[in-house]
């Protein structure tokens, strides 16, 4: 199958990448697209999701000869591997000293163990699959937040030794990064350019025999049979990997939540940084269960700049007014403190969001969906994304296969982690309260307040709109109601989408669907 470049998407309409603002990886490397799909198949294998996740677990099952076929609903990398820093580590942001907490200390190691052997995988496909993709071996340094102290880096020392990483704690923070106080050094760490190393996975799934289909949205499941593009296709196995599953209704759902974190792309002259990966201990005083932290990083930009990439501001996706700091205000708070710790940083040339899934005990949900027999998943990222990804496709090829994996339990979605009630109850009272925004007065109160390129919600009797008016002054108005599970979406003015506070649901101003689980899009309404 010959890839077919598409130029001239409109960016709104989701096929490129799920929001306005456009990441330095879409930029800087050509769409990966290939045909919908436009008849019935069988397959072996159906993988649902065309990001990091869906295309190693299509790469190793196509290395072991299985017949598979992917399917995307927009291009390849349009979700949140198209959107993310890109750090490949196995410096966990949930923290070793917590995950064994939490889960144990065999877990732990475990955790350890597969997040390094990612990092291996990923060289390693790199070089056999001759892939240019700027992949770098780099050192990564945690330190402390204001807000923290050093017993968090003390017991991380412990936590890692024990899990066998071999850190050390070191009085400084290297790098050129200007930060105080020590830090914790994660030995042999990695970064690369997501995109081209998705292209690099599906030229090589396609050598192997599998076969890709983008703008191809899944709008049914059944047992073995996924209806997409109003097309069936049927397989011995199901292997959905959309970021959060939308295959599933409930019950994931209930075990993580939706994030949105920032990140800004700064100019930074060549040499004035090293090569490596920082990442601060978050904010132990944040409303959040998850610690909002920040994290950098450089990228190779032209020959006289690197790209120093900036991330965090994390918060509840479609809650932001919780902190009373609209979305597009988290980038001034980047910026404020990337200059703070980069003083080397030239100018601000990019700047996007993502959406982060975090699991309640810390690990993602990679295994056998709960109740299915043929039907696999890998959600719950966390901050760990690119790993996360990788470890699906080796966990999920050696299930399918019937290869006993050692990393299955730790992954299992259908675990249940009694040390995570606290913040299982915490995160579900949360999405509870968002159902109030049924009697919230709305952002505005006639349609004539509405400018160009603005979005906002509004009453209309009982009912709810999404109203949006765009540059051309035209208004498009839909039901504000999210088509998963009811919730009230909310305006991101960042993005120019419609976000579902609930379970990350996400909407084009076109009312299009570009984040699950929602599977079909906001039902356009008339305002009178």
């Amino acid at each position: 199958m010959s890839q077919q470049i598409i130029s001239g998407t409109n960016q709104q309409s989701g096929v490129l990448t799920s929001g306005a603002n456009i990441s330095y990886w879409i930029d800087s490397a050509e769409p990966i697209l290939f045909t919908p799909l436009n008849e019935d198949l069988l397959t072996d294998v159906v993988v649902v999701g065309g990001g990091i996740s869906g295309l190693s677990i299509a790469y190793c099952l196509c290395k072991a000869g299985r017949s598979v076929v992917v399917i995307e609903d927009g291009a390849i990398g349009s979700g949140e591997t198209g959107r993310t820093t890109a750090h490949i580590v196995n410096a966990l942001d949930d923290r070793y000293s917590e995950i064994e907490s939490m889960l144990g200390e065999q877990e732990s190691r475990l955790a350890a163990d597969s997040h390094t052997a990612a990092i291996n995988f990923i060289e390693r496909v790199v070089k056999e699959e001759n892939i240019d993709c700027d992949f770098k071996r780099i050192d990564g340094y945690l330190f402390l937040h204001p807000s923290d102290e050093i017993k968090t880096l003390e017991e991380e020392l412990d936590a890692t030794r024990r899990a066998g990483i071999p850190t050390e704690l070191l009085p400084n923070v290297p790098g050129g990064i200007h930060a105080m106080g020590p830090s914790l050094r994660f030995p042999s760490q990695a970064q690369f350019h997501p995109m081209k190393y998705l292209k690099g996975l599906a030229d090589a799934v396609i050598r192997l025999g599998g076969r890709i289909y983008t703008e191809t949205r899944a709008t049914e499941f059944k047992q073995q049979i996924v209806v997409a593009n109003d097309h069936t296709l049927t397989a011995n196995y199901v292997v959905v990997a959309t970021n959060t599953p939308v295959n599933d209704i409930v019950t994931m759902h209930t075990k993580q939540h939706p994030y949105r974190t920032y990140v800004i792309g700064a100019l930074v002259p060549k040499g004035m940084l090293e090569y490596s990966l920082w990442w601060d201990s978050g904010d132990m005083d944040s409303k959040w269960v998850t610690d909002p932290y920040h994290y950098a990083r450089l990228q190779p930009y032209n020959e006289q700049f690197d790209l120093l990439i900036v991330g965090g501001e994390d918060h509840k996706t479609g809650q932001a007014e919780e902190e009373n700091i609209p979305e597009e205000n988290r980038y001034s708070n980047l910026i404020s403190w990337t200059q703070q710790h980069f003083p080397q940083v030239i100018d601000i040339v990019y700047h996007w969001s993502g959406q982060v899934m975090e699991p309640v005990d810390a690990l993602a949900f990679i295994g056998k969906n709960p109740g299915d027999k043929s039907t696999y998943i890998a959600t719950g990222d966390s901050g760990n994304g690119m790993t996360h990804g990788t470890i699906s496709g080796m966990l999920i090829a050696d299930l399918i296969q019937g290869i006993e994996n050692p990393w299955e339990k730790i992954y299992d979605p259908s675990r249940i982690t009694a040390k995570a009630t606290k913040e299982y109850l915490t995160e579900v009272s949360n999405m509870t309260v968002q159902y109030l925004d049924y009697l919230s007065p709305g952002d505005i109160k006639t349609i004539n307040e509405l400018e160009p390129n603005q979005g906002a919600i509004m009453n209309l009797g009982v009912k709810k709109a999404a109203v949006y008016r765009d540059e051309k002054n035209v208004l498009h108005t839909y039901s504000a109601i999210c088509p998963h599970l009811g919730c009230v979406v909310q305006w991101n003015g960042s993005e120019k989408s419609f976000d579902c506070p609930c379970h990350g649901s996400r909407f084009t101003t076109e009312g299009k669907v570009v984040n699950g689980p929602a599977k079909s899009d906001l039902k356009k309404i008339v305002i009178n």
